[in-house]
């Protein structure tokens, strides 16, 4: 009886642990294919949105009524090209101040048009090229460090009252990086990190979820001494 009963306690076993195999490898297949397919299905999302809303209202058509297939990405990229051009002058810079003066003082529609403008110029514009390194420093306390963004050198009144050299350091919020607050911390205590200034975005809005890839400067160093 005692060897049936073993017989019958090993055949569960088995099956739980070809179960939980499976089950590790649904996992597994869907965090490796769900970040590709996302993406691709974002991306083709938005590019049929934009080609089935610009490309209905073009008077092109084929000869049984149906629209032309990626049409209205190119009109759509052609679009903001001219835009981009047009702005580029001094009439279209005017224009383009009138439209900002509107559109932060339209009830409602203000909120919305300065929290993606925020956004925009963030990510995209010229405040982010404004950073010019991603750095880490030690603060609100002695044991924690947060990352920043080196603005510059610190001149002026602030700096004639330290004893150190200071720089400026914008230290952004998560998830929204365009609200933030300024330090001005010791040259000699600030830490540089290798990253670039969009994967320290990336990483800073993501809430550290997205991490771009690190490779220290010895492994660099060795690499190339191997290939010389």
């Amino acid at each position: 009886m005692s060897d049936n009963n073993n017989k019958n306690k090993a055949v569960p076993k088995k099956e739980s642990r070809v179960f939980a195999a499976l089950r590790n490898y649904f996992l597994t297949g869907m965090v490796v294919t769900a970040p590709v397919g996302l993406s691709l299905y974002l991306v083709w999302s938005v590019l049929a949105w934009i080609d089935e809303k610009v490309g209905g209202i073009l008077p092109v058509r084929f000869t049984d009524d149906k629209d032309i297939p990626g049409l209205g990405v190119i009109v759509a990229v052609g679009f903001f090209i001219v835009v981009g051009m047009f702005t580029s002058n001094f009439i279209g810079r005017i224009l383009l101040k009138f439209s900002h003066y509107v559109m932060e003082r339209l009830p409602v529609v203000k909120t919305v048009y300065g929290a993606l403008k925020q956004v925009i110029d963030m990510v995209m514009g010229q405040q982010a090229q404004a950073f010019r390194d991603v750095v880490m420093i030690e603060y609100p306390r002695k044991g924690v460090y947060m990352m920043g963004f080196l603005t510059g050198r610190t001149e002026g009144e602030v700096q004639e009252l330290t004893d150190k050299e200071m720089v400026n350091i914008f230290i952004p919020t998560t998830p929204n990086p365009t609200s933030g607050f300024l330090v001005f911390v010791p040259a000699d205590e600030v830490i540089d990190l290798n990253m670039s200034v969009d994967d320290g975005l990336k990483m800073i809005i993501s809430g550290g979820m997205i991490t771009p890839k690190y490779i220290p400067a010895a492994k660099v160093d060795d690499d190339s001494a191997t290939e010389n």
